[in-house]
């Protein structure tokens, strides 16, 4: 059996951000959600989380954009003197220099489960905002705040980088991330957390015809559980002031809820489910 978790990233990013996963799942087809705590549409996420118990909601750690849950001078090391977290280019610039502390990356994690759980919502597993928490210096804490916290799934955002030779440089992004996994890992117990056997969306995030590639994954996806990242929603004020990634929400919301991807999924052979299925 093939089984998929259509997983929306930046839940609670702003408002426009939340209608769409919410109109996508209303459709049937996005499963799971990451839910961003320190974003301005936060509350409003929460909300609809508590009032929606058929979508699974896990942690989006953002590391790189806004202010921390923690007091800023608890956590320098992620912080500008400003007291915001530092951009997603110098907190990678940060993490491979050695210049993270463990501690405070795993107090701010910590931080902002227990702000999400604060606000009545049950998380399912655990990925990160732009996929920071695969850096060196942030893996290994943000495995110890999520199991003391009790969650034992998080994303391994590996996409194999091969198949992406149709666009270029998304096959040297994953090729960069999985170099940057693998030196966070390194020094371990060897252990992994639990995560879907297989992880895709990273090649697609951008893509005009994201639609056709979609429906292409769809038909070639291997058995097991396949994490499938989308990023729907309306873009609006707040997003553009938080995140770069814009106009393709609406194009990836299009697909979502477009006849094609729908009756795609509604064939039977690929078993739709969230990560407390996994």
């Amino acid at each position: 059996m093939k089984r998929l978790v259509v997983n929306a990233d930046d839940f609670g990013l702003s408002a426009g951000v939340n209608r769409g996963i919410l109109e996508a799942h209303a459709a049937g087809v996005v499963t799971s959600a990451s839910l961003m705590v320190n974003t301005p549409g936060f509350a409003a996420a929460a909300a609809a989380a508590r009032q929606g118990p058929g979508l699974g909601v896990g942690l989006h750690l953002n590391l790189t954009a806004g202010r921390p849950v923690s007091p800023p001078d608890a956590v320098p090391s992620l912080c500008g003197r400003d007291g915001r977290l530092h951009s997603h280019a110098g907190l990678v610039a940060r993490a491979l220099a050695g210049r993270l502390v463990a501690r405070e990356v795993e107090q701010e994690c910590a931080a902002q489960i227990e702000r999400a759980r604060a606000a009545g919502v049950r998380l399912t597993h655990l990925d990160g905002h732009l996929h920071a928490h695969a850096l060196p210096g942030v893996w290994r804490p943000v495995l110890a705040a999520a199991r003391a916290a009790g969650i034992d799934v998080v994303r391994l955002p590996l996409e194999p980088a091969a198949p992406m030779a149709w666009r270029p440089l998304a096959a040297v992004g994953q090729v960069l991330l999985s170099a940057a996994y693998r030196i966070a890992a390194a020094g371990g117990d060897g252990s992994v957390p639990r995560h879907a056997a297989h992880f895709r969306g990273f090649a697609l995030t951008g893509r005009r015809d994201f639609k056709t590639r979609l429906l292409a994954l769809l038909d070639h996806l291997d058995p097991g559980v396949t994490e499938l990242m989308v990023h729907p929603g309306y873009p609006d004020a707040d997003l553009a002031q938080w995140a770069g990634y814009v106009d393709g929400r609406e194009v990836e919301l299009a697909a979502l809820l477009s006849a094609e991807v729908r009756e795609r999924l509604g064939r039977g052979d690929i078993g739709l489910v969230d990560f407390r299925a996994v």
